[in-house]
């Protein structure tokens, strides 16, 4: 061959790698490839979903989700109000680290210049991208969602986001009230849009741009509701007629129950709708014909976002990025529906920390998508003939959103964050939370059982501050200055232990010898935890002693 020809065949090699390392990139295939991960955060969400068991709620999109996903039964956050939590979960720090127990500091001034998830995806050649509410916005973000630290690009927040808590609701009298709720006709309220249709078609506009680009993404959304107010499309009430509400299973404060445990629900106080009830403070119940529509419009609202989810899930199918691309889907805490005679979170029980996690991950998770199928084609949750999804993998041991960061890190290949030595406040790279990647050996040999550990040996902790030991008007949201009390729970497969001890708030120390109140839930026999046994066990079987992780 004559020295031409051995080049023009060294050219087309060349010229037939690259067009098979094209197609292999156009199709997802590469097992060198980077995955990309789409991260779905929704505010206030209980696992109230049928994939979680749930009979009543239209959730058909994110049961999808979960079909192809690792659910996680027991998944808890680390403080049940917005802004502490997220910082918790996005530094993989607890909140007795970022020292963010309400709304009013930001962690890199007050606590330590700690990395967060996506700056570490950002540091690692990842383009990263923030829609809705991720970080919670104002003080604890800088007033700018973490910018630039977290984010590759300037995050979005949808325009009709300030009309959230204004009058916007169409009351009986015909007038517009900033009600708790909302349902609404979405051409007459102002941009003729909501804040979740918004993010979602944000971030469809933001996959499209990504098809093509080089770099592996890290796209954040956060979704409103089902925070209140509940203002959400209205056609979405049909799907829960009032007679189909039940009330919440245990709508009491119980008998053994603390005051200083007790939330008093003062933000949905101060909605026009609920303060024309003229409820008694702390405890007056709210009148049963109302807690069925405060029902109603939270299943009502969790199934409006499974909507949004399902619109941009099946955007990641069309763009053919669900092949390569990682989606992790959670909540930043739960929400009382009438439980223990309490709405909202600000709470330790059960029902305001437990949260919904489940995480797909192409070709561990689910098979990779084969032949154009889709995995995740839009369900209609109107449709009364889709048919209930199959439950995918489930991980019953009790784990943490603290555990998110080395954990998602892990899953896309990048190196796991060292854990953090004690105290950490010096240190930027580190994490507090386990990594789960162990959950996701699926064989049943005797080494993957081993490695997936014991369920009953799993431990997830929570914490919540107090003002005081009686129900005030703060005590749901206390400022850092007016803490005197605080909160630490720890939840086993077995019990639930919290003790509420002293609390200095300009040194940010626990006395853990001086305990105002004490509560122990046995999870067997007490699963609704409405029977305190913390003082009949004195002398028993209650831990001995509070454990920090």
């Amino acid at each position: 061959m004559s020295s031409l020809g051995r080049r023009l065949f060294g050219l087309c090699l060349v010229l037939a790698s690259a067009c098979a390392a094209l197609q292999s990139a156009e199709q997802g295939n590469s097992v060198t490839d980077p995955l990309n991960v789409l991260f779905i955060v929704v505010d206030d969400l209980r696992p109230t979903l049928g994939c979680y068991g749930d009979k009543l709620v239209r959730s058909p999109n994110i049961d999808q989700l979960a079909s192809h996903s690792l659910l996680f039964q027991n998944a808890f956050s680390q403080q049940a109000v917005c802004a502490p939590s997220r910082v918790s979960f996005l530094t993989g720090r607890r909140p007795d680290t970022t020292r963010l127990y309400d709304f009013n500091s930001y962690w890199r001034v007050h606590a330590g210049n700690f990395s967060t998830i996506p700056q570490y995806f950002k540091e690692n050649g990842y383009v990263t991208m923030s829609v809705g509410k991720v970080f919670h916005p104002g003080i604890s973000s800088n007033h700018s969602d973490d910018a630039p630290y977290s984010w590759s690009i300037p995050p979005y927040h949808p325009s009709s986001e300030k009309y959230e808590n204004a009058k916007t609701c169409r009351g009986p009298d015909g007038e517009l009230h900033a009600n708790l709720l909302c349902p609404v006709d979405v051409r007459d309220v102002p941009e003729g849009t909501l804040p979740d249709k918004q993010s979602t078609e944000q971030a469809i506009q933001l996959l499209e741009k990504m098809k093509t680009e080089a770099r592996p993404f890290f796209l954040a959304i956060g979704y409103h509701k089902p925070h209140i107010p509940f203002r959400y499309p209205k056609e979405f009430q049909k799907l829960y007629p009032l007679e189909n509400i039940s009330l919440a299973p245990n709508p009491w404060v119980p008998a053994g129950l603390p005051p200083v445990a007790y939330n008093p629900w003062m933000d949905l106080r101060q909605r026009e709708d609920v303060a024309a009830l003229n409820i008694s403070v702390p405890y007056g119940p709210v009148p049963v014909d109302f807690q069925r529509k405060i029902r109603q419009s939270y299943f009502a609202s969790v199934s409006y976002v499974d909507t949004q989810v399902g619109r941009l899930l099946s955007a990641l199918d069309d763009l053919q990025l669900a092949g390569r691309t990682i989606v992790a889907f959670t909540s930043d805490h739960g929400w009382s529906l009438g439980e223990h005679g309490e709405w909202a979170k600000y709470s330790n029980f059960d029902v305001t920390t437990r949260v919904p996690l489940m995480l797909y991950v192409p070709g561990t998770t689910a098979l990779l998508p084969q032949g154009g199928n889709k995995f995740f084609p839009y369900i209609d949750p109107f449709d009364s003939t889709s048919e209930l999804m199959q439950t995918g993998r489930q991980a019953e041991g009790l784990v943490e959103l603290v555990s998110l960061f080395p954990t998602l890190a892990g899953l896309a290949g990048l190196p796991v964050p060292p854990r953090c030595p004690v105290p950490s406040f010096h240190v930027e790279l580190c994490r507090e939370g386990q990594n789960l990647q162990k959950h996701f050996q699926f064989d049943d040999s005797k080494e993957a059982s081993s490695l997936r550990g014991n369920p009953r040996e799993s431990i997830a902790y929570s914490q919540y501050p107090r003002p005081s030991d009686s129900p005030q008007w703060n005590s749901d949201k206390p400022s850092l200055k007016d803490i005197k009390i605080m909160g630490y729970s720890i939840r086993t497969i077995d019990y639930r232990y919290t003790v509420w001890v002293s609390f200095n708030p300009e040194e940010f120390l626990a006395n853990f010898s001086d305990v105002h109140a004490g509560e122990l839930y046995f999870v067997d026999s007490d699963p609704l935890q409405d029977h305190n046994v913390y003082n009949d066990s004195l002398g028993g079987d209650r831990p001995s002693a509070w454990m920090l992780p």
